[in-house]
């Protein structure tokens, strides 16, 4: 089968106006669960999209780590390709596909920095073979061979051993806060339900049904 001839007619549910909760962080929550009870792998698995200040853009998965009123959080190494691009230009977007549920959310907005006691928080919550990782990985430079990789594993294992691993200085947390967030649900014929919240200039936010 030709690549052209790859498709699905979707018709597991809709999305009405009626349906959604007040605001955005309601119904992603909602969905989420959903998200979870389906048992989908990584459901908070996210593409994040970046640009240079010129326009130039790239695009990578991350995991979302946190949710709440001010924004969605991930964590990364603020000297990667993504760090760079945001230091230039804040402005970014999130996706996540929940391809099993027909479904995806898109959100745009500008990130931020966390504060470093966030970031330390949330480093000395993960595992300590991540924890470690955090640090052997110079983030996007290139390397000779994976070897580069596994002997400094070694080094800081060695280096770290019985004691505290301490927040790298160049890895930490974004928060995106949202500007519009956008419920994508599949539907027959490719009529799409798309409906988008997007907060207006005094902070409150408004629905509005794109065409697929």
């Amino acid at each position: 089968m030709s690549l052209a001839d790859l498709r699905k007619d979707y018709s597991l549910s809709g999305l009405l106006e009626k349906d959604l909760a007040r605001d955005p962080f309601r119904q992603f929550d909602q969905w989420f669960q959903e998200a979870e009870a389906a048992k989908l792998v990584e459901p908070n698995a996210m593409t994040l999209a970046t640009a240079t200040r010129d326009g130039r853009p790239s695009a990578r998965t991350v995991l979302l780590k946190g949710v709440d009123g001010r924004g969605f959080v991930f964590y990364t190494n603020y000297e990667s390709r993504k760090g760079r691009e945001l230091s230039e230009n804040p402005r970014a977007s999130l996706l996540l596909p929940w391809i099993a549920l027909e479904r995806q959310v898109i959100i745009e907005g500008t990130l931020a920095k966390l504060s470093r006691e966030e970031s330390a928080a949330y480093f000395h919550s993960r595992p300590r073979a991540s924890q470690l990782g955090a640090w052997v990985s110079q983030q996007s430079s290139i390397i000779t061979g994976r070897s580069v990789l596994e002997d400094a594993m070694k080094a800081l294992e060695k280096k770290h051993a019985g004691a505290e691993i301490p927040l790298p200085p160049a890895w930490g947390g974004y928060r995106l806060s949202p500007e519009s967030v956008e419920f994508w649900q599949g539907r027959r014929s490719r009529l799409h339900d798309r409906l988008r919240y997007r907060r207006e200039a005094g902070g409150a936010w408004i629905v509005e049904r794109l065409a697929p």
